[in-house]
């Protein structure tokens, strides 16, 4: 998939919402369980509502989920390494950002084993997974107008900069105005998050618009609406979401996608090592004083 500002092209199926002898999402036929999609769009086996069962058809949803991003990704991935790629060699700077349970994918990108040390995490207050009580509270500041801005306005963000942001459904005030505000600025957007809630569900900011619409290149996850692949009698909801693993795959993908690019521009990219491993302390100190200017997760 080719990725241009304000343009995407949807999935041509959506996983985990097929159910034996209905089509609705979310609900089952007695004594029955919803199953996922092949790569093509076939029903596999709906799985047994043992324990087990219920285990093997979460792992056969999610790998399914990955095939269908590898299918049908590939493209937009390569754009993306390649605007990471470009950024790095230019000078400038790498961020993430995701409110919630999207801060998750986006907080593995940061001073990780394996992984481009230039990726920094924006954050605000609230945002960075459940660490606010009530809980509910994170879910709320994702809905309140100006929030973005304050968060970008106390950030080291530049013109010449890279931001990824990640949003499953995209609906939301905060990572649509994110977005905008981030590119108002100069700044280069990567959007991860879910075509089929911008086709499936009412935008809940005051552009009327979802992240998609705002990136310079989009990858959609293809996770369906409501994030849950599994139903089963006797449950009263769908459960089993795979937003988390699937979009933290992705954004690895693109990661090694961005340090082949690299490689190609004649950059070595700077690539953290295991502290847990023999020299990985020494081996990410040198790479932290050479990077100083670019790393703000070290000062």
């Amino acid at each position: 998939m080719t990725s241009t500002p304000g343009t995407t092209t949807p999935g041509t199926t959506t996983p985990g919402t097929t159910t034996p002898g209905t089509t609705t999402p979310g609900t089952t036929t007695p004594g029955t369980t919803t199953s996922g999609t092949t790569p093509t769009g076939t029903t596999t086996a709906p799985p047994s509502a043992s324990p087990g069962g219920l285990a093997t058809g979460f792992l056969d949803a999610a790998m399914a989920l990955l095939a269908r991003v590898r299918e049908e990704e590939a493209g937009s991935i390569a754009a993306a390494g390649a605007l990471l790629a470009d950024t790095a060699a230019s000078g400038g700077r790498l961020f993430a950002f995701g409110a919630g349970h999207s801060s998750l994918p986006a907080q593995d990108l940061v001073y990780r084993a394996g992984g481009l040390a230039l990726m920094n995490l924006l954050a605000g207050p609230g945002l960075v997974g459940v660490d606010v009580r009530p809980a509910t509270l994170g879910s709320a500041l994702e809905r309140v107008e100006g929030y973005a801005t304050a968060v970008l306005d106390s950030s080291p963000l530049r013109a010449g900069d890279a931001l990824v942001i990640i949003s499953l459904s995209g609906r939301n005030a905060l990572p649509v105005e994110m977005a905008q505000a981030a590119r108002a600025r100069g700044v280069r957007v990567i959007g991860v998050t879910s075509v089929a809630y911008a086709e499936g569900t009412t935008a809940r900011n005051p552009s009327g618009t979802f992240l998609k619409d705002h990136c310079d290149v989009v990858l959609d996850n293809k996770i369906a609406v409501g994030d849950a692949e599994l139903s089963v009698e006797g449950i009263g909801a769908p459960f089993a979401p795979a937003s988390t693993v699937v979009t933290s795959a992705v954004l690895q993908a693109v990661m090694a996608s961005a340090a082949g690019a690299l490689l190609e521009r004649g950059v070595e990219p700077p690539m953290l090592r295991s502290g847990n491993v023999d020299g990985g302390h020494a081996w990410n100190a040198e790479v932290f004083a050479t990077y100083r200017d670019r790393i703000f997760y070290q000062h």
